[in-house]
């Protein structure tokens, strides 16, 4: 047919029209892919820039990829880094650490994160947070992950000093508390050794109790100078055969308030002031110095209170010959609950009837090691 020319205007005008959203649509994908090139430029930026490593790890653990940031730590060219083994760069005592932590971040797909000794590409050893994210494929498995490194030397640095400053604070309070020992029982030679076996078995029914690590040395210090305060009492008091009389009895009563007040004075990381003023206190209130009940005494102090109890029954005094074990655990059994703790007792009860705790054998090996100056650690 052929075209009028009506026709062939209306053709001409529509191709124009064409032609401009074309252009326009053009113009509008040259802006995108400028912003796309742009966000790109500006993630590798980002991503080579960046204080952290940054690795793409295969199943083999294999590097596929690495920024700036990585070949830097481990002091190499990221295009050396490429293809090798990212163990090879591991401290051959970490080596089964990284295992593990990447077998299981490809096997659950659950981020994970643990720390290392690395090797710079020059031997040079460093320790560092590995953190790995797996990475899922379109048809779902997990062949590779996204594992970021960071130096954490400095840190590990500063947790030794600290680690090293908190075993010299320990050291010197050890020194102190073997001090005040050595003082307390110059003055008592009826008591030598008592706080020493307080202590012990005190320390082991804390243990017993599932006492957790860090409150035991509490438990254990307090044994050894629970009897401080003796020092302000006459020693003719102290050693006196006979019955005392009740002002001498309320004299040595006074004995938890001042070795409280001599131990409130020094900074201990625990309570052991107040674990030492309320040893004599007991669950039913009848205790001294304040009469104390329930758990307004502290645990620890109720601990001690059942070691010093069985302790002094078990030992010999200037007034009496000793009562022996059976009766101290008779002592502590019958007023369980009433006096004293029950969970303490039953742990106490549990070390001699179940565990063949025996009190002479463990007070002569733990002396022995005290008098010789070992360390008086709280751990068996």
């Amino acid at each position: 047919r052929t075209m009028v020319p009506a026709d062939i205007q209306k053709l001409i005008y529509e191709l124009n029209v064409h032609r401009i959203e074309l252009e326009m649509q053009n113009a509008e994908l040259r802006r995108v892919q400028l912003e796309l090139q742009e966000a790109r430029d500006k993630y590798l930026n980002l991503y080579d820039f960046a204080p952290t490593g940054y690795f793409t790890l295969d199943h083999n653990s294999l590097i596929v990829d690495v920024n700036l940031a990585g070949s830097e730590l481990l002091g190499s060219e990221k295009h050396g880094l490429v293809g090798t083994q990212f163990t090879s760069s591991i401290s051959p005592d970490s080596q089964d650490a990284f295992y593990f932590h990447y077998r299981e971040v490809l096997k659950t797909g659950i981020k994970g994160n643990c720390d290392l000794k690395m090797l710079k590409a020059d031997g040079t050893q460093f320790h560092a947070q590995v953190i790995s994210m797996a990475v899922p494929e379109k048809d779902g498995n997990i062949n590779h992950s996204r594992t970021a490194i960071i130096d954490i030397t400095e840190r590990k640095q500063m947790e030794e000093e600290r680690k090293q400053n908190v075993e010299r604070m320990l050291n010197a309070m050890k020194a102190t508390i073997q001090a005040m020992v050595l003082m307390s029982e110059m003055r008592d030679p009826y008591t030598a050794g008592h706080q020493l076996r307080v202590a012990h078995l005190a320390d082991n029914i804390a243990k017993e109790m599932g006492i957790s690590e860090d409150r035991r040395p509490a438990v254990h210090m307090s044994g050894l100078v629970h009897d401080l305060g003796k020092i302000y009492v006459p020693a003719e008091i102290l050693t006196k055969p006979g019955r005392l009389t009740q002002i001498e009895f309320n004299m040595i009563k006074e004995h938890s308030t001042a070795g409280y007040n001599i131990l409130k004075t020094v900074d201990f990381p625990w309570p052991i002031a107040k674990i030492v003023l309320q040893h004599h206190e007991r669950l039913d209130g009848s205790g001294y110095p304040d009469g104390l009940s329930g758990d307004a005494i502290v645990l620890e102090a109720r601990v001690l209170a059942v070691a010093d109890v069985v302790e002094a029954m078990a030992s010999h005094r200037p007034y009496r010959a000793a009562l022996g074990i059976d009766k101290a655990l008779e002592e502590i059994s019958k007023n369980k609950g009433a006096l004293y703790d029950p969970e303490v007792v039953d742990a106490c009860l549990k070390l001699f009837y179940e565990k063949g705790f025996k009190l002479e054998e463990q007070i002569h090996q733990f002396c022995i090691a005290e008098s010789n100056g070992a360390n008086f650690s709280y751990a068996n």
